[in-house]
């Protein structure tokens, strides 16, 4: 069945066409809540926030990119959990000890141990950098940078004006270049700012 299909038997009440929708969307949706909050726990539960909120609002869906009202669903899941912790600042009992391996575009299966650990360095790097940056300028850099939408798309998933995405997006983009910079020795040479003296 394809996805419009699967759209209208679930809008006439099929969980079993919802379920399969899910099921199509689930990685992309909890890839994206990680990338914006930054720890598996938090993302898990704003992915299932965003498909209970999906599911609910289902009817209101009138057509166009799925996938884009799921990620905007999902981005706005993020901003409430954000919120709500802000009101509720919260400590973690325990640190997370397991090897993040969400940046898969960095893995490659020719590195040796070193090569490997370095990778997994500048995983962690990219992932600091990012948790650093203000909430509205991380969910445009994730948006943006790391799933490939283009400004008008983030405007309308984020319900920000367009000047205001471009804003966000380079001063993300500034902040996330300079605290890079503090690990210069794991970037490649290509990425590393010189100073001429």
């Amino acid at each position: 069945m394809d996805e419009s299909a699967l759209i209208k038997q679930a809008q006439k009440g099929d969980v079993a066409a919802y379920n399969q929708l899910v099921l199509n969307y689930q990685e992309a949706i909890y890839n994206l809540t990680y990338r914006i909050m930054g720890e598996p726990q938090a993302a898990e539960d704003a992915t299932q926030e965003a498909f209970i909120s999906a599911y609910q609002a289902l009817n209101r869906f009138r057509g166009g990119s799925f996938k884009s009202w799921l990620m905007r669903i999902a981005t706005n899941a993020c901003y409430d959990e954000l919120r709500r912790r802000k009101r509720r600042p919260q400590t973690s009992l325990e640190e997370l000890t397991d090897d993040n391996e969400s940046f898969a575009f960095l893995r490659s299966p020719q590195e040796g141990p070193e090569a490997a650990q370095q990778r997994l360095e500048l995983v962690r790097a990219i992932e600091d950098c990012l948790r650093a940056l203000p909430d509205d300028q991380r969910i445009t850099a994730v948006l943006g940078d790391v799933e490939g939408y283009d400004y008008q798309e983030i405007s309308d998933m984020t319900r920000v004006s367009l000047g205001t995405v471009k804003s966000r997006m380079s001063r993300a983009r500034s902040k996330m270049r300079d605290c890079l910079q503090g690990f210069q020795e794991l970037l490649p040479a290509d990425y590393r700012l010189t100073t001429s003296m």
